[in-house]
Order: structure tokens, then sequence, then C-alpha cells
């Protein structure tokens, strides 16, 4: 039974790295992750939680039976969720059920490439004030994927829907996207789509914010970090393939500028609510019809397809 399973995952001596996977309806692709970990770990030291975020029986019947064949038991241990209450609520499972000094949160679309692991516990190593240190994020080719961002500001709306290089370079430091370093760097905040948390930056700030569904969790919890004096840092010697999109359908749609879920939009409203209030988010979406016009006058004048998803223009105003 679950509740026979969370008990069983409980450890009651601390381990050195507890690597985090919520699984939501992807199961084979939660499966290959876990097949680029298993040869990187030491099952005497580190463990690994997959959260099932109540995908179904079928998943988590495929999931307990890959974890079978491929002799995965010694280390890995499933929870299955009642309840799907987002991706920070399933992280927030994962986390809590291990003892550990450093917990990384990983998407089930991730691929551990060699030594990625032993690469990240260097970096946690060699810079021991560096609340988070996140790899470099890459397509299956190779090529670099941006993974690390500016703040998100009320500017930088009017930056993103009016989608015109000449505003972008006027207003950079409003930019949000930071371009692909080969060197280590230090950015506002990170994807976690993969990112080593330490057991002390949960010490001192608490969990991820479960008020995100999905979405700005990330940079929500980098800026909490930040702001209690902890460091964040890129540490691109370890790469980690990041199948971007096959583990939710939003990247999708986003790039075929369909309509996003609302829950999209409520994380976002959340974010600016939180850190620049209610006038803030106003502000943000003032700033999103200034752009907007701007990309739509390229649209009508200039013949440039639309860049925006489908009826975005009222949907920011979900919260």
């Amino acid at each position: 039974s679950s509740e026979t399973s969370k008990l069983e995952d409980l450890i009651d001596y601390m381990k050195r790295l507890c690597i985090v996977i919520v699984n939501y309806k992807s199961p084979d692709l939660t499966l290959d992750c876990l097949k680029s970990l298993s040869y990187q770990i030491d099952s005497d030291q580190d463990c690994v939680v997959i959260v099932d975020n109540n995908s179904g029986q079928n998943d988590l019947a495929r999931l307990q039976s890959g974890i079978e064949q491929d002799h995965l038991r010694d280390f890995v241990r499933l929870i299955s969720s009642p309840a799907n209450n987002g991706f920070s609520a399933g992280n927030n499972i994962g986390i809590k059920a291990v003892d550990a000094e450093n917990y990384l949160l990983a998407n089930s679309d991730t691929l551990f490439r060699d030594n990625a692991i032993a690469e990240i516990l260097y970096a946690a190593k060699r810079y021991p004030r560096s609340g988070l240190i996140s790899p470099r994020l890459e397509w299956a080719d190779g090529k670099p994927q941006i993974s690390c961002f500016r703040y998100h500001r009320p500017l930088s709306e009017l930056i993103k829907s009016a989608g015109t290089d000449i505003i972008t370079k006027l207003l950079k430091p409003y930019n949000v996207p930071l371009r692909v370093n080969d060197q280590p760097t230090c950015p506002h905040w990170t994807s976690f789509a993969c990112v080593l948390i330490r057991r002390n930056v949960f010490d001192t700030i608490g969990f991820l914010d479960e008020g995100f569904f999905m979405f700005f969790e990330d940079v929500d919890f980098c800026r909490r970090a930040q702001n209690a004096g902890f460091g964040i840092l890129n540490w691109p010697r370890a790469h980690v393939v990041h199948l971007r999109g096959q583990s939710s359908s939003v990247k999708k749609k986003q790039q075929a500028l369909k309509r996003l879920p609302t829950y999209f939009y409520r994380s976002r409203a959340r974010y600016y609510s939180k850190y620049y209030g209610k006038v803030g988010l106003i502000l943000s979406n003032i700033f999103w019809y200034v752009g907007r016009s701007i990309s739509l006058i390229k649209e009508i004048f200039l013949q440039k397809p639309r860049t925006l998803p489908e009826s975005q223009w009222i949907d920011i105003w979900n919260i």
C-alpha cells in the first residue's frame, strides 16, 4: 500500500545525496533518467526517491516493474502521492522522506551524462557558500540550453511581449534569459529541471512554495535563498540532457503558440504579487500590453509572425 511505502521510504540515517524525481504520466522518461543515474551514485551514501503525482495504477506498475527489472531497488524508493498537487508539492514529498546533506531535484525528462553527479558534488565541496548548484543543460545532440536567468521584473514583460531586438537591447538589464557560459557563473536563478540544493537551505528558508503548482517555483525559491544569503552557482562542467517539453505539455504549447494552462498564469501572478505587490502585477500587465502593441504593429504592417501564445492578452489576468 502507499502508506506502507511511505513508511519504508523514511531513512533513519543521513545520506550524502538524495535525488528526487517527480513523475506524472511519464514513467518511461523517469526510468530512462534513473538508468542514466544508476552508474553514478554510491548506493551506500546516496538514494533516489521517485514521487508519483497520482498518475494512476498503470504508471505505478510500470515504474515498479522497471525498478525491479533493472535491479535498482537497493537505492530507489517509490512514493505514491494520493493527489497531484503540483511540481513543488511533489518535490517536497521526496525531500521530506529522506534525511540527506544534499538534495538533487531532477525532471523526469533529464538524462545524466557521464560524471555529471561527481561534478555537481565536486562543485558543492569546492564552493561551500553556494546553496544551489545547477549543471549545464543541453539537448541530446549536445547543443546547450539557456538555464540561467535574471529575475522576472515588471519591465521584463515588455521585452517578452514586444519580441523586438532594439527593445531587448535597450532594456538588457531587465531581459530574463542569460547567455550560455562555458565558465561557472552566479545567476539570479537557475532552472529547476536539475538543481542541487543543500539541506541547510531548506532548514533556513523552508521548502518549495506549494502555491506554485508549476512554473515560477524555481525563481521564487532562488530569490528566497539569495535573500537569506545563499549563493546560486551554475557549474557547466556537469552536463545533463534536458528533453525539454517531454514531461509537460506547456513547453510544447508555447512552441506551437497554443493557449497555456491556467496554472501557468496563476503562478505568474503569484510571483509578481509576492515580490512587487498587486500594483506590481498590474504594472507588469500594463508593460505586457505596451510590448504587445509593438509586436502587433510588426505583425500587421511588416507581416511578421505572431510569437505569443493564444489568448495571453486576457489570460495574464488569471490570479
